[in-house]
């Protein structure tokens, strides 16, 4: 099969994961107390993103998971909160998280945002004057991905780099990508990541740094099909 033949199969079963009791929800509307698995992996849309060719398809912009390496205990829904930010107050790290990271860095470049587009991304840690300097970026980003509808995979398997989740992640995100390839869906001129610096990112049409140049096995969509009783 083609690589958008793949890609048609795999929306595909992302509509019969839609049907199941994990079907999308969005983050803002998202807390601990809600039925989440320990382990699975996510994936995120955005309202105005569309396939190229699919109509009023969304088109899946972020993969991820958590818990690769042997000896991570992060739980899935921990990994989902990292990402959504904190409530009370209303804020968020993004030196704990990529996706936001990526996030608020476009954010700065296409809104010319000032105060803490200096020190942003800076650093695995910052004190807490630059953390209220940064505060309202963390807050703008917190609004934009509270807002994007996702979709997450159960898979139950143990932590490491062999992990079955691991291997969904990564052959996601090279199908979807469209990096090396014009037969993946492109993202449209009005979609935040095109103000990213990162190559990576723009060309792939993905928040995603990792694996999006690499080839991906068309297996994977047979592991993904029988998580789902095929």
């Amino acid at each position: 099969m083609s690589r958008a033949e793949d890609i048609v199969t795999f929306y595909a079963l992302l509509q019969e994961l839609e049907q199941s009791i994990y079907g999308k929800r969005t983050l803002t509307d998202c807390d601990g107390k809600m039925d989440w698995p320990k382990r699975g992996v996510y994936f995120f849309f955005e309202p105005v993103e569309h396939r190229s060719g699919g109509g009023s398809c969304p088109r899946v912009v972020r993969v991820g998971t958590h818990a690769i390496k042997g000896k991570a205990d992060t739980t899935l829904w921990n990994r989902l909160r990292q990402h959504r930010g904190t409530l009370n107050p209303p804020s968020g790290n993004h030196r704990g998280s990529v996706f936001r990271k990526l996030i608020g860095e476009a954010l700065i470049r296409r809104d010319c945002l000032t105060n803490g587009a200096d020190t942003w991304g800076r650093g695995n840690t910052a004190p807490r004057d630059v953390r209220d300097v940064e505060r309202p970026i963390e807050m703008a980003v917190s609004r934009y991905i509270g807002a994007m509808p996702f979709l997450i995979v159960p898979v139950l398997d143990a932590p490491g780099p062999d992990s079955k989740r691991g291997y969904i992640e990564r052959n996601a995100i090279a199908l979807l990508s469209a990096y090396n390839t014009a037969d993946a869906d492109t993202p449209s001129p009005q979609w935040l990541g095109c103000h990213s610096s990162r190559e990576r990112v723009r060309r792939s049409g993905l928040w995603n740094n990792d694996h999006v140049n690499e080839d991906y096995s068309p297996e994977f969509l047979n592991v993904l099909a029988e998580l789902f009783g095929r």
